[in-house]
C-alpha cells in the first residue's frame, strides 16, 4: 500500500477502507509516513468529507495508537463529561463532584486553554499545590476514595491526534468535522469510562458557530460512542453568552466554589444541574426530574462542595482554599470597564472576552507562555441586561498593567449595547441520544 495511493484516492472523494486509514495513521505515529503527505491527507478529508464509517475508523485508528487505560480496578460506574470548550466555562468543577457525591464514579482526564477556551487543569492548577499529575495508582486510588479525581491527559493515550492535531493547526484543518471527532473521541474512547456526557457548545464562543454545525458533531460523537458500547447523550449549549461571571483560572475556581455553596450564577447552577442529571439518567436509568432534583439537593445540602473539597486535598491541594476562596491571590492591577450609552447589552462576541483574557495572562500563546492566574475577567453586566451610561459592565484583572489597554479594546469591541432588549436565550439548545 502506498500513502499517494491513498490521497489519491480521497482527493477523488472516494471513501477510505479500515485498512487504509489504519496504514496512515499507523505509520505517521511510527515516522514512516512524512508531514506533506500526512498534510496533503488531512487537507483531502477537510475538503472532500468522510462518511460515518471512516470517521468511525479513523476515531478507533487514533484511539488504538497508544495506550489504552484500563480502570477495572476502580469501582462503581464510570462516568465522565466533555465539553467541546467555551469562554467561562467550569462546569467539570462543579459537574464531577456533584454526581461524585450521588454515588457515581468520575475518574476524568482534562485538558489545558486552547486559544481563547479555558482549560479545567489551569484552573486547578490556580489551587496552591494542586497535582494533576497523578500516577496511575494514585489516580485509581484518589477515585477509590473520594469518587471523584481530575488530571492532565497522559502523553501515552492516542499520541496519534498529538500529531496530527500540530498538523490541523498550521494547515487550517482545525474545523473539519471528522477530523474534530476523531480528535476529541479518540481520545475519550482510549480511557474505560462507561457512561459519557458531551456538552457541545455553539455559538460565538465556540469551535462550532452555528446549532446546524453543532448538531452534526453531536451527532458524529454519540454514534461513534454507541459503536464503542458506551452509553452517550449531547447536549448542545450556548455559548453565544459566557457562563458566569468570571472568566480566568482563579476567578473560575472562586465562582465554581460559590456555585457549589449555592450562591453561584444561576445560569452557571441550572446548566451544572442539567448536565448532572442527564449523567444521572444515564448511568442509573433514572428519568430527567428525579435526577434533577437528587442534583439539586447534593447542591443545596453541601455533600457536592464537600467532594470537592476532599478531591482537592487527596490531590496534594490546600483545601482551605476551597473553604475559604477570599485566601486566593488577587491581581495586582485591574480596570472598571464603562457603559458608553444606555441600552441593552444586545449581543457579546464570546470569543472575543476569551481574546481579552488571554490578552490579560490568562491563557497562553505559546506553549512556553506562563500562566497569572489572577488574570481574567468579571462581568457586571450580561447580554440582555439593561445599562445606563456610566454603568460598570466588567472588571478586568491583570499582574501587568501594560496588558490592560489591548485587553479592554477588545473587549468593547465585543459588546453590542442596543436601544431594544434581545430575546432570552435557551441554555440548552437540543439534546441527542
Amino acid at each position: 500500500m502506498r500513502m499517494y495511493d491513498v490521497i489519491y484516492k480521497k482527493k477523488q472523494g472516494e471513501a477510505l477502507t479500515k485498512e487504509e486509514i489504519r496504514f496512515f495513521v499507523e505509520g505517521y505515529v511510527r515516522g514512516e509516513i512524512p508531514d506533506y503527505q500526512a498534510s496533503a491527507l488531512l487537507m483531502a478529508i477537510a475538503i472532500r468529507g468522510m462518511n460515518a464509517d471512516e470517521t468511525a475508523e479513523l476515531t478507533f485508528a487514533v484511539r488504538d495508537s497508544g495506550a489504552r487505560l484500563d480502570f477495572s480496578d476502580i469501582k462503581g460506574l464510570k462516568v465522565d463529561k466533555h465539553s467541546t470548550g467555551g469562554v467561562g466555562d467550569k462546569t467539570s468543577l462543579i459537574v464531577a463532584p456533584l454526581v461524585a457525591s450521588l454515588g457515581l464514579t468520575v475518574a476524568k482526564m482534562s485538558g489545558r486553554g486552547l486559544g481563547h477556551t479555558g482549560g479545567t487543569i489551569d484552573k486547578l492548577e490556580s489551587i496552591p499545590h494542586f497535582n494533576t499529575s497523578l500516577s496511575k495508582e494514585d489516580f485509581v486510588s484518589v477515585v477509590n476514595e473520594v469518587g471523584v479525581a481530575i488530571v492532565g491527559q497522559s502523553a501515552i493515550l492516542a499520541p496519534a491526534d498529538k500529531k496530527l492535531y500540530a498538523l490541523r493547526d498550521v494547515t487550517a484543518t482545525v474545523d473539519s468535522l471528522p477530523l474534530i471527532v476523531s480528535s476529541i473521541m479518540g481520545k475519550k474512547l482510549a480511557v474505560g469510562d462507561d457512561c459519557i456526557l458531551l456538552d457541545v457548545k455553539t455559538g460565538s464562543g465556540a469551535l462550532a458557530k452555528t446549532l446546524e454545525d453543532s448538531k452534526a458533531l453531536a451527532s458524529a460523537m454519540v454514534d461513534i460512542g454507541k459503536r464503542a458500547g458506551k452509553k452517550m447523550c449531547a447536549v448542545i449549549t450556548n455559548m453565544d453568552v459566557p457562563l458566569g461571571c468570571a472568566i480566568g483560572n482563579s476567578l473560575e475556581v472562586i465562582e465554581a466554589v460559590e456555585t457549589l455553596k449555592g450562591r453561584g450564577p444561576k445560569d452557571l447552577e441550572e446548566l451544572c444541574l442539567q448536565l448532572s442529571a442527564r449523567i444521572l439518567m444515564l448511568a442509573k436509568g433514572l428519568g430527567l426530574k428525579e435526577s434533577y432534583e437528587s442534583c439539586r439537593k447534593s447542591l443545596l445540602c453541601g455533600d457536592a462542595l464537600n467532594v470537592f473539597a476532599r478531591m482537592v486535598e487527596a490531590q496534594g491541594g490546600d483545601k482551605s482554599y476551597v473553604l475559604d476562596p477570599t485566601k486566593f491571590e488577587r491581581a495586582k492591577y485591574s480596570r472598571e470597564i464603562y457603559a458608553k450609552e444606555e441600552g441593552y447589552i444586545s449581543f457579546v462576541n464570546t470569543e472575543g472576552y476569551g481574546k481579552a483574557s488571554l490578552q490579560l495572562g490568562a491563557g497562553r500563546n505559546t506553549k512556553e507562555d506562563e500562566i497569572d492566574n489572577t488574570a481574567g475577567i468579571i462581568l457586571k453586566k450580561k447580554t440582555g441586561d439593561s445599562v445606563k451610561k456610566g454603568d460598570c459592565i466588567a472588571v478586568l484583572y491583570t499582574s501587568k498593567s501594560e496588558r490592560l489597554d489591548e485587553a479592554e479594546r477588545i473587549f468593547v469591541e465585543s459588546t453590542t449595547i442596543s436601544t431594544t432588549a434581545p430575546q432570552k436565550q435557551p441554555l440548552i439548545y437540543a439534546e441527542i441520544r
